[in-house]
């Protein structure tokens, strides 16, 4: 396994698996890995004959310090995790003035309103620094595929949107979200819940199977106020938003339609950490 913290020696490395025609992976990642993470480097072993993981925790993306400042780390433990899945990955570990320069510039894109919906709502311009380091992390890598999951699925519109804006080269592979035996999906944010708020927090799911089972059988109304009084009845848990949307445009629908497909996303507030999840309904 190779560590690097420098663009100009990953490119040299970059430059060398191009000319010898090398199929490039990436995972990119803000670190405190989980085993979620570690399904999508496997998967990228699988398929790729050079495969890089990122471990960067983006300062453009977060809309609060405090939140910035709590995002779990521990880069000893990732290396550590990465070794056991493969002794050949590349790991990619900037500090945050070589990836921006000392200038936190955020690039504007058109993400055609997928930006404006679900987390875009609450976290204002999230998506604009997202794309911004993916763009920069893709400059770099030069990746034939990329992998992210799909308990982040706004994301993976954004980050397909930007594929075609940028007119990267690059294929976007989409992995199942990893569960908790208790139906909580894996996340960094899990590691800053209490014990007895992680078991709590099967809830989350089991509302997204609530709504997916419910979907044609009652209005959207009725499930939402459904959910929404039962994990605001948990000490520490809020609500913050329940959406069933079509599935391409993210656009917020309250009536089936036979001819399209929907997702539901929900975030919950537990005791402050912000845990987010969705899964396909029809």
């Amino acid at each position: 396994m190779q560590l690097y913290t420098l663009k100009s020696q990953v490119e040299i490395s970059i430059d060398k698996a191009i000319s010898l025609k090398k199929t490039i992976g990436l995972v990119p990642t803000m670190g405190s890995l989980h085993q979620g993470h570690l399904s999508l480097l496997k998967k990228a072993v699988q398929s790729c004959e050079v495969v890089w993981v990122t471990i960067f925790v983006n300062p453009t993306q977060f809309n609060s310090k405090q939140d910035l400042n709590n995002y779990p780390k521990n880069i000893t433990k990732d290396l550590e995790m990465i070794y056991e899945v493969s002794k050949n990955i590349n790991v990619f570990n900037p500090e945050i003035s070589e990836m921006y320069e000392n200038k936190l510039k955020i690039e504007n894109f058109d993400f055609q309103n997928l930006d404006k919906e679900l987390e875009g709502k609450y976290r204002n311009n999230h998506f604009s620094g997202v794309g911004t380091i993916v763009s920069k992390l893709f400059n770099i890598i030069k990746p034939n595929k990329a992998f992210f999951g799909e308990k982040d699925f706004q994301q993976t519109r954004i980050i397909d949107r930007l594929i075609k804006i940028k007119n990267f080269q690059t294929e976007l592979v989409i992995c199942p979200t990893v569960r908790e035996q208790n139906g909580l999906a894996l996340s960094s944010r899990n590691a800053l819940l209490s014990t007895e708020n992680k078991e709590k927090a099967a809830v989350i799911y089991k509302t997204l199977i609530y709504c997916k089972e419910n979907f044609e059988k009652k209005s959207f109304k009725n499930i939402y106020n459904d959910c929404k009084k039962e994990i605001n009845s948990l000490n520490d848990f809020e609500l913050e938003y329940l959406e069933i949307t079509d599935n391409k445009t993210l656009k917020k629908t309250k009536k089936n339609d036979v001819k399209k497909s929907f997702r539901v996303f929900i975030c919950v507030l537990v005791n402050g950490v912000r845990l987010i999840d969705n899964i396909l309904v029809k």
